[in-house]
Formats: C-alpha cells, structure tokens, sequence
C-alpha cells in the first residue's frame, strides 16, 4: 500500500493538492453563483441554509485549505494536502462498509477523461469483493442545458462507471465521455432503476451532479471536488454528502493511480 507521505508528495508534485491550476478568480466566481442559487454550480444541490459569498469563503477554507481572507482575490488556489488525505481516509471508509455489506454501488463521473480510470478501479474492486456494480439506464437520452444550448446526450457505462456522450457514441467502447456538470444523468439512471425494479444504489460515488443529485435525493454519496466545486462541500456540511475529498478534479489522468492504490489499500480491497 502506498504511504501517507508518498502520498502526500505526489499530491503536491502533481499539483492534485497545494497551489492547483484553479484560479482564485475561478473559484470566487463559483461561490458568487451559488450564492445566487444558480443551478450551474448547485449540481442538484438545494441548500437549506443560506449561503452568502462570506459564508462559503469560509467553508472552503475549512474544508479546502483555500485563503479565507476575501481580499484575496487573485492567482492559483491552495488544497491543503493533509485535508485532502483526510478526505482520502474517510472516503475509502465508506468504500470498506459497502464492500462488507455488499451494497450495491453506482459509480458516475461528469469528468470521464481524467477520472474515469480512477473509478474504475474502485469498481472493479468492488464488484471482486462482492458488491453489484450497477449500470442503469444504458443507452438513455437526456437533455441537457449547457453553455452551447440545450444538448441531447446518452447514458452509457465504461467499466462500470456512468457518464454522457454524443448517442452515436455509445457502446462504441471508446472511453472518453463529455464533461458534465449536470445532476440529470444520475436522476435518470435512478429512476430507471425504479422503474425496472431492480436494486437502488446504497452508495453513489463520483463527482459533479452524480453526487449532488444523488445525495439532495438521500442516497449515500462520496465524491471528488476541486475549489470551485462548493456544492458538495455545501452538501457534506448539510448532511448530504458523506465525504467531499478536495482535490485538483482535472489534471492527467495517470495521476490519479497512486491515489486509487491508496484508497484500495486504506478500504481493505487492495489484490
């Protein structure tokens, strides 16, 4: 298993933690939208406290590690690593308990080009400790609104972890997905999952609106989050989300590797 301060360097050699390519300027305007209760940033959140652009500086400097002062308004944010390790530890607990109950588990990423592997490998693991990896809603159209207008993407699941492409694409087997920030691929998959009577995720775990949605929907969630992502650390602090690791959600995807071998190891899943 991979050491806490192996860990703890590559975090910061590959700048997943300490000053991460996200702005200052990025994250500030993430937390002036959510204030405004924009959906593009609440993910599917509903906050049930009122959250002002002070309140969720704050909170972000507690979770994250970001300056907390609001004069601070410029240059390259700060994860403060030992918070993400944290977020790890308690992220890879939750990930022991479904594989001891052998809950069925959804795993979905609205970041398919950096984390799909990185999902993957947790479900993969999983699903050899027992666990039903679940693949609703294959195939589905959904629309969605996005900067260009409203799109229509379709379900589709790459090694057992969800994510939205171009319809033409799906079951092609080409595993590069489009970045989402949407909660309406997971309502859909849910409600598929409903309606087939099939079983319902006792965990969601991913990012973006795959946690959100889910967890504004009471599902158990645990998911990935970068400083301009406050919605799911607005939700760990509501009660919504179990665990929001902060992270640089966008860097190479084989960065990502020595972290999967960390929370395999910390969960007990580790082959």
């Amino acid at each position: 298993m991979l050491s806490t301060g192996a860990l703890r360097a590559h975090l910061l050699a590959a700048r997943l933690a300490g000053p991460v390519a996200t702005s200052r300027e990025e994250s500030l305007r993430s937390y002036r939208l959510f204030a405004a209760r924009d959906p593009r940033v609440l993910l599917g959140l509903d906050p049930q406290w009122a959250w002002d652009d002070r309140d969720l500086i704050a909170l972000m400097a507690d979770k994250c590690g970001v300056s907390a002062d609001p004069r601070h308004t410029s240059g390259p944010d700060v994860i403060d690593p030992e918070r993400t390790l944290a977020g790890l530890d308690a992220f890879a607990g939750r990930l022991r308990r479904a594989a001891e109950r052998r809950a069925p588990v959804l795993f979905g990423t609205g970041h398919p080009h950096r984390l799909l592997g990185f999902y993957a490998e947790l479900a993969d693991a999983l699903s050899a400790a027992g666990c039903r990896v679940l693949t609703p809603a294959q195939g589905v159209r959904v629309d969605i609104t996005t900067r260009f207008g409203l799109r229509t993407y379709a379900l589709d699941h790459v090694r057992g972890v969800a994510l939205v492409r171009d319809p033409a694409g799906v079951g092609a087997g080409r595993a590069a997905g489009a970045h989402s920030h949407s909660p309406l691929p997971v309502r859909t998959a849910l409600a598929a999952a409903v309606e087939a009577g099939g079983p319902l995720p006792e965990l969601v775990v991913g990012d973006h609106g795959w946690v959100c949605g889910a967890g504004q929907l009471g599902v158990e969630v645990i998911g990935l989050a970068d400083t301009d992502d406050p919605a799911l650390f607005v939700g760990e602090a509501e009660g919504l989300v179990s665990v929001a690791v902060p992270l640089d959600d966008a860097v190479r995807s084989d960065y990502y590797r020595p972290l999967t071998r960390y929370v395999l190891g910390r969960a007990g899943l580790s082959r």
